[in-house]
């Protein structure tokens, strides 16, 4: 049985940064209102960059550990070729953490490619013998994958208490993403579930016009955050909905809709079924910007922020816009243009969206590439 929590997690992956680095201050004070609303459950993950590090300095040092839960995940998938190297990110994310135990432990973004990994390793036994020694509270995995292979994974580790699972209004009825079919595979098997991704990435936070005119006609005074936030959390077997939440004003946002939480009226639920048919039509990458790829990528190629390019591209047809994504999110991060893909393929295997990236990559540095000069 899995502790009772309010529905609003605390996703520690989209953590505010300053100069390049996370602003600590910044996060402390969110660690400090979020568990201040009687919200307790927050997420981190071993390769999510830094972030362990400040759930340490925001939240393990200064509140106490009875006050919070606490949630990380071990990838196999990156970059281990023995069981040794696996089972060292445990330790490793205890010691960046300083938690001492973790109340939910996850196998990271299960899925094809990924999934072999933690059967080779033999990690499900493995985090079993963990919980009995106490160092993990509860066990359960995310999953970025098919129904079908949904039911494979829960029919032989009927032992896992929880899924974590990608489920938000754009990806409900997506013939890739299958959240719903998703959803309804972890009820059959009796698993509460955590939903990741309730805002696409940020995408449904900011959608475009024709999306977000049919809410804001119902409810003028929401925010658009708060309807990706509602549709996940309003979802019958949800226990958690996690947030990625990037600054203080995105905290008090959604604490201010899931303190009076309630699910949607008949003309809500018209209007949201109105912006997911309309966000359907417009052709984006599905891109939710994990950043596993750049992980893998031998060439260093700035994945994530080509893509958000190419889609402001697509959603708003304003190439200087566009192009300043790439500025920041791209060269400023360090990262090697879309041009320079070698077209490996290593890509590929770690995305959990299942996005032909070596072809978007091309298509999207065709598409953002600087026009030749007059005359030239």
């Amino acid at each position: 049985m899995l502790p009772s929590v309010k529905k609003l997690g605390f996703g520690l992956m989209r953590l505010p940064r300053k100069d390049g680095a996370i602003d600590l201050p910044q996060v402390c004070g969110m660690v400090d209102r979020f568990l201040a609303a009687g919200c307790t459950y927050l997420d981190t993950a071993f390769v999510y960059d830094g972030s362990e590090e400040a759930a340490r300095r925001a939240l393990v040092e200064r509140h106490p550990r009875d006050s919070f839960l606490l949630a990380t995940k071990l990838a196999a998938w990156a970059g281990c070729e023995t069981r040794e190297q696996a089972v060292a990110q445990f330790e490793t994310s205890l010691a960046r953490t300083g938690a001492g135990h973790f109340d939910f432990y996850l196998l990271h973004n299960l899925g094809p490619g990924r999934t072999e990994f933690f059967d080779r390793f033999g990690l499900w036994d493995w985090a079993l013998e963990r919980r009995e020694e106490g160092r993990i509270r509860h066990f359960g995995f995310s999953f970025h994958a098919t129904p079908e292979e949904l039911e494979k994974i829960l029919s032989a580790h009927p032992e896992v208490e929880f899924v974590q699972l990608q489920i938000n209004y754009a990806d409900w009825n997506d013939p890739v993403v299958r959240a719903r079919e998703n959803l309804e595979v972890a009820r059959r098997h009796g698993k509460p579930v955590i939903v990741m991704e309730p805002v696409k990435g940020g995408l449904l936070a900011n959608p475009p016009d024709v999306v977000a005119a049919p809410l804001r006609r119902v409810a003028p005074d929401a925010s658009l955050p708060s309807w990706a936030l509602r549709f996940a959390a309003g979802l019958p077997g949800v226990h958690v909905v996690l947030s990625g939440m990037s600054d203080l004003s995105q905290m008090e946002d959604n604490l201010r809709h899931f303190a009076d939480f309630r699910p949607f009226d008949d003309a809500e639920a018209a209007a949201l079924a109105e912006a997911r048919a309309a966000l359907a039509a417009i052709p984006l990458v599905p891109c939710t910007s994990c950043g596993y790829c750049e992980k893998v990528c031998p060439a260093g190629i700035g994945v994530r922020g080509t893509f958000a390019a190419f889609n402001q591209l697509t959603l708003y047809r304003d190439p200087a816009r566009a192009r300043n994504f790439v500025h920041w999110q791209v060269e400023k991060a360090g990262r090697r243009p879309a041009s320079e893909c070698r077209r490996c393929g290593a890509c590929e295997k770690a995305c959990p969206q299942r996005i032909a990236i070596r072809d978007e990559l091309a298509r999207a540095a065709a598409a953002l590439a600087e026009p030749p000069p007059p005359g030239a």
